[in-house]
C-alpha cells in the first residue's frame, strides 16, 4: 500500500461507492474491501478478521460502512445481524487497535437507533430507544467503538438516515422503489401512509463522510456523534406522491397498515454538523428525486416490467 491508504468497508455499496470516489478525488488511495469487490482479494466477509488484519495493519484510516444495512433483513435474520454489524465491528477495531500504525475508524451508524421519539427534530443527544434486531445491532456497535476510543484509537460515530439518490440501491427500499413504479406506471405499496422520514441525498451524505475523514485524518480524537440529516419531515404518503406527480400521475398507490417494527417517525436536527463541519444537506427532495427518476428513465436502464414498490423504513 501507498503512505496513505484508507480502508472502505462496504465499498461496492450505494454510500461506499460515493465514498470511495470522493476520497480518490482527493488524491487518496482508497482499498475497498467488499463481498462484490472488483479484486478477487478484496472480496472480504468483515467477519474473517484474520483477512482484513494485513489491510489493516497498513492502513491508515479505515471508513466503515459494510453491515447488514436493513432493517427487514435485521428482523429476518438477527443472529447474523448481530454478527455482522457487532461482532465483525468489534473485529475490526481490535484488529485495528493492534495495528502499529493505529488506524483511525469512522463506523457509521444509524438514525435507527434514536427508536420513537417523543419530540421532534431528534438531536444527537436524544436517549436511544432502539426497536428491532437492526437498531440494536447498531447501538451495540457504537459501544464498541466508544470502548475503542478509550483504549487510544482515533473513532468517529455517524447516523445515516434514509440515504438515496443513485440506482445503485437496493430495487425495494422505499425511495427507489416508489421512483421506479412512478416511472412506470406501477403500484406504489404504502406501509404506514403517515409514518415520516428525513432523506438525506447521497451526495450530501458522501460530503459529510468526507469532512469527517480530513478531521481524523488531521489527529482529531474527540469527535461527537454526528447525525446527517436534512431536517425536514416527508411522509411517505408525501413521498408517494412527490414521486407520482414526477412521473406524470401513471401509478396506482395502494396504502396499508405500518409495519410492525422501526421507528414511525424522525427528523433530525442537523445544527451539530453544521456548527462542527460546516454541513447542511444541499439536495432538495424534489430535485433528487427528479434526478433519480431520470437516471431510471434513461434508455440503458429501461427494463420494461412494472416495479411493486414497497413503502417502509429503509435506513440506507
Amino acid at each position: 500500500m501507498r503512505a496513505e491508504s484508507i480502508i472502505v468497508t462496504g465499498s461496492s455499496g450505494l454510500i461506499g461507492r460515493a465514498v470511495s470516489a470522493r476520497l480518490a478525488a482527493a488524491g487518496i488511495h482508497c482499498v475497498g474491501i467488499d463481498l462484490l469487490a472488483d479484486e478477487a482479494d478484496r472480496r472480504i466477509d468483515i467477519r474473517a478478521t484474520e483477512r482484513l488484519a494485513p489491510f489493516i495493519e497498513a492502513a491508515s484510516g479505515i471508513v466503515h460502512l459494510a453491515a447488514v444495512s436493513r432493517v427487514t433483513d435485521g428482523e429476518r435474520d438477527p443472529i447474523h445481524c448481530m454478527a455482522v454489524n457487532v461482532a465483525a465491528t468489534r473485529g475490526i477495531l481490535r484488529a485495528a487497535l493492534a495495528a502499529r500504525r493505529r488506524p483511525w475508524v469512522l463506523f457509521a451508524s444509524s438514525r435507527e437507533v434514536y427508536g420513537q421519539q417523543d419530540r421532534l427534530p431528534v438531536s444527537e443527544d436524544a436517549p436511544c430507544r432502539p426497536i428491532g434486531a437492526y437498531a440494536r445491532s447498531k447501538l451495540e456497535a457504537e459501544t464498541e467503538a466508544g470502548l475503542a476510543r478509550e483504549a487510544g484509537l482515533r473513532t468517529a460515530i455517524i447516523r445515516l438516515s434514509n440515504v438515496y439518490g443513485s440506482m445503485r440501491d437496493h430495487p425495494d427500499r422505499v425511495v427507489p422503489a416508489f421512483a421506479a413504479a412512478a416511472s412506470r406506471g406501477g403500484a406504489m405499496r404504502v406501509d404506514g401512509p403517515d409514518c415520516s422520514l428525513d432523506l438525506t441525498h447521497l451526495d450530501d451524505v458522501a460530503g459529510g463522510i468526507e469532512r469527517v475523514c480530513e478531521l481524523l485524518r488531521s489527529g482529531e480524537r474527540m469527535l461527537p456523534t454526528l447525525h446527517f440529516v436534512s431536517g425536514e419531515r416527508t411522509t411517505l404518503r408525501e413521498l408517494a406522491g412527490l414521486a407520482n406527480a414526477l412521473g406524470g400521475g401513471r401509478a396506482r398507490i395502494i396504502e396499508a397498515p405500518p409495519r410492525p417494527f422501526g421507528a414511525r417517525d424522525f427528523v433530525g436536527n442537523p445544527q451539530r454538523a453544521r456548527e462542527l463541519l460546516g454541513w447542511v444537506a444541499t439536495v432538495p427532495l424534489r430535485t433528487g428525486m427528479a434526478r433519480l427518476m431520470a437516471e431510471m428513465a434513461a434508455p440503458k436502464n429501461a427494463r420494461g416490467a412494472a416495479v411493486e414498490g414497497l413503502g417502509g423504513l429503509a435506513t440506507r
